[in-house]
């Protein structure tokens, strides 16, 4: 696919990303109600206007969308897909429902099971992360989110930060859930334990995680829990144009995505 063609994609990607934080800001900031879904995960307004929102956008493109919200898309029909969108409407949605801030927008571009480019969205905190393979990975802070964004990819280019940057010191991190931490992920915490004499264990919540890995501010998130692909689609992109990778934890190689079961292996996300 050609760089300018790329480049639109991405530019509509960021417009869809912001313009459904605004969404999920808007039910934020008031009383909401929490359905509870099949798998008994939570589900509110929020998850609902903002996938609206996106999808409007991306269907545009030409390309099919698998979003969590409408996940119910045949492998039958999927499989013949060489590419498409992935993408989470809210991840993060119990800390969503705790008023922590710490969910985000996700959206990401798939080619033959492989990350193109990746947006992620932090409404509350006004963070916003992209990457490709032309521009890098960037985070661009004090982002407004708003009803009518207007994108401009070379000025956020200038007002971004490219990353991973330097953090300075010797401390190894590890970053983990903040509401799914298992007794595998706090093993194979305690083998780093043993190994790094300055270890910090971190706990976050959403994508937001990844991303604390391609800025730089983790050296390792370890997953040992279910997870489904639109949930690490865009972050993987973000980490991978940031210099790291997403780890199969059996296999030793990249996470893929658009398998017929859409639930993600154990995985590392590295530096």
């Amino acid at each position: 696919m050609k760089n300018e063609k790329l480049k639109d994609l991405l530019e509509v990607a960021i417009r869809a990303g912001v313009e459904a934080g605004y969404e999920v800001c808007e039910v934020y900031n008031k009383d909401f109600d929490v359905e509870f879904k099949d798998d008994k995960s939570p589900l509110t307004l929020a998850d609902k206007n903002a996938n609206k929102v996106i999808e409007s956008y991306l269907d545009e493109t030409g390309f099919p969308v698998l979003s969590e919200e409408g996940r119910d898309i045949p492998y039958e029909e999927r499989k013949k897909w060489d590419y498409f969108w992935m993408v989470d409407p809210l991840d993060g949605t119990k800390e969503f429902v705790k008023r922590n801030g710490e969910f985000t927008v996700n959206i990401a571009f798939i080619q033959n099971g492989t990350p193109l480019l990746g947006v992620v969205v932090a409404p509350v905190l006004k963070d916003l992360y992209f990457a490709s393979e032309q521009t890098g990975a960037v985070k661009v802070e004090n982002i407004s989110m708003v009803e009518d964004y207007n994108v401009n990819l070379d000025e956020l280019l200038k007002s971004g930060s490219k990353i991973p940057v330097d953090n300075g010191d010797d401390i190894f991190r590890v970053v983990g859930s903040k509401s799914h931490m298992t007794k595998e992920t706090e093993d194979f915490i305690k083998e780093f334990e043993k190994e790094h004499k300055n270890i910090e264990i971190i706990s976050k919540g959403s994508s937001l995680k990844i991303c604390m890995v391609a800025e730089g501010y983790a050296d390792i998130y370890p997953r040992f829990a279910p997870t489904m692909e639109w949930d690490t689609a865009a972050g993987h992109a973000i980490v991978k144009y940031a210099g790291g990778k997403v780890i199969n934890r059996e296999t030793g190689t990249s996470v893929v995505y658009n398998k017929e079961n859409l639930l993600n292996p154990w995985f590392l996300v590295t530096r």
